[in-house]
């Protein structure tokens, strides 16, 4: 199977609005957790102070304007050239939803087993928001094989050169995260 530019161009596109739902969080989250502080019943946090209210509402507008913007150029712009690039409203939100749910299961997972908020469970940090993503996007317009090859392999090179990118910016400390 050869892949192309252009497959790899439409799985970024497809993806881009759960990158930026993920990543908002880490620059406007803070404030009131999304668990509101309460312990579960194992004695432990439900999520952690780490996921906010105001990260996961500021993700997920970012990601579905994004959605948005993604749905005007195509309308207008590359409607005139290939069908592949298609993008509504629906998807952007979805996938963002995704992506932030995705990462909240992950923090419940990681608290359960005693790790610390910035640390990574053994599969990668950064599958979570995509398997989110993957998910919640299959009522609206499910990604071929390929797209989903494609994501999962560029996604963690991305999630790192971002994560240097951020701690070079003073954005995210090592301490920060899920």
């Amino acid at each position: 199977m050869l892949v192309t530019m252009i497959d790899v161009g439409y799985a970024l596109w497809f993806i881009f609005p759960a990158y930026c739902a993920n990543a908002v969080p880490v620059i406007l989250g803070g404030g009131r957790p999304v668990d509101f502080g309460k312990i579960f019943f194992d004695g432990k946090p439900i999520l952690g102070s780490h996921k906010t209210l105001r990260g996961f509402f500021s993700g997920l507008l970012v990601g579905t304007l994004v959605g948005f913007l993604q749905t005007l150029i195509f309308q207008n712009v590359l409607s005139q050239y290939d069908t592949q690039f298609r993008y509504n409203v629906l998807l952007g939100f979805m996938i963002s939803l995704g992506a932030l749910v995705g990462d909240l299961v992950e923090s419940f997972i990681k608290r359960r087993l005693d790790l610390p908020p910035g640390s990574s469970l053994p599969i990668g940090d950064q599958l979570d928001f995509v398997a989110g993503a993957f998910l919640f996007s299959l009522p609206v317009s499910p990604p071929s094989l390929l797209t989903i090859l494609i994501i999962l392999v560029i996604t963690p090179f991305i999630h790192l050169l971002t994560n240097l990118l951020a701690g070079l910016l003073g954005i995210k400390r090592k301490s920060r995260g899920k």
